[in-house]
């Protein structure tokens, strides 16, 4: 059962706990962020009102009047801008116990377990099944980070958050394109149209124009976790981190199984992993082995991370599910590279997401984000 909210909510809610992170220090007050909040504050009154409709005897329905369908929220804008803080402002007042918030590649793979494990038990119109379950567990379902960049994840998107919608699951998305800029160049887009269509019935688009990237007004430590270029000193930085956090202890290599196929890191110690760009990146990996890795270790300390090419576009794909991976569970990065962070991948297919990498990075370095590594 859904817990009952108290009516009406203060229409200044989310504004006071966005003021009381300003006064203390955690982000800086913004306007176009305030803008962006007053959005999500009348997307959380009409989620409440919705739901106590709903859960309304059937006489009370009769006496009442039934509130305007509550639309979704399509929330976009350049990297670092605060999409992802203000979404989880949102869902960390929202009262409503039936809510989840999820980056948008652990849900992915979710989808993609769920559809393969019906088609091994024949059940069909798997995503049709998903959207119903989704809707019996969660009414409000957060998702950060959306972006589409391969045929079949268009196609499946598009058939489930339309059954979504349909079901009257109020979904927050964060994503750093407009929906009209999602999977641009993409083999039969026109085929990911019809999802673009619906989502701007079901969902208000909202662009966050912050002017700059708050991750780089962030202090960073004194203490170097990237470094440059891959010399003999870049070869030093890795040895030393990794003795002294596993205090000189002899390597010891790992293998990790994650869905029927092996992962080999250079050397392991308690919950500290070292690896190098190609045993994570240039061997075939997925969202699944990223996730796995950020869940075991508090930190990870990666070696000879290449100038990206053109002709690189899938490690560099792999390499930004990594770093996803790394910052959604707050793992620690120690690691060498060729170039400096913002020149890692300039240039190909993905060098746009790639911004929100490197953004991801800077921040992975400051203070605030390492005093938030368990």
């Amino acid at each position: 059962m859904l817990k009952k909210p108290n009516l009406p909510i203060s229409a200044n809610l989310l504004l006071a706990h966005y003021q009381d992170r300003v006064a203390k220090q955690t982000i800086h007050a913004d306007d176009a962020q305030l803008i962006t909040l007053q959005h999500l504050q009348n997307l959380l009154d009409n989620a409440l009102l919705t739901i106590a409709y709903e859960q309304k005897s059937s006489l009370e329905k009769l006496l009442s009047k039934r509130p305007e369908p509550c639309k979704s929220l399509y929330l976009y804008g350049g990297v670092g801008r605060g999409k992802s803080m203000l979404m989880d402002l949102f869902y960390d007042a929202c009262p409503i116990s039936q809510k989840r918030r999820v980056h948008f590649s652990a849900f992915l793979l979710e989808v993609h377990t769920f559809t393969h494990q019906c088609r091994q038990q024949n059940i069909p119109d798997a995503l049709l099944l998903l959207a119903k379950y989704l809707r019996d567990y969660v009414r409000v379902l957060c998702i950060d980070e959306f972006h589409v960049t391969d045929i079949a994840d268009a196609m499946i998107i598009g058939r489930l958050f339309s059954a979504l919608f349909e079901h009257g699951v109020i979904v927050v998305i964060t994503s750093n394109r407009h929906p009209n800029d999602l999977y641009q160049g993409g083999l039969l887009k026109e085929q990911f149209l019809f999802f673009i269509t619906v989502l701007q019935k079901a969902a208000d688009i909202i662009e966050l124009q912050a002017l700059e990237d708050f991750r780089l007004r962030q202090p960073h430590t004194h203490k170097i976790s990237y470094c440059f270029p891959l010399d003999a000193y870049a070869n030093a930085f890795i040895q030393h981190h990794y003795d002294t956090l596993t205090r000189c202890v002899p390597r010891q290599p790992m293998i990790l199984e994650v869905w029927g196929h092996r992962i080999t890191l250079t050397a392991v110690y308690e919950d500290i992993a070292l690896s190098s760009f190609e045993e994570l990146c240039v061997h075939p990996l997925g969202a699944a082995d990223y996730i796995k890795i950020a869940s075991l270790f508090n930190t990870l300390i990666i070696a000879g991370i290449p100038k990206l090419t053109a002709a690189m576009r899938n490690e560099a794909k792999r390499f930004v599910s990594l770093v996803d991976a790394l910052y959604e569970h707050k793992v620690r990065l120690i690691c060498s590279a060729a170039v400096p962070i913002t020149e890692i991948y300039t240039e190909g297919d993905g060098s746009f997401e790639f911004e929100r990498t490197v953004s991801r990075l800077i921040e992975m370095q400051s203070e605030r984000y390492l005093d938030s590594v368990g």
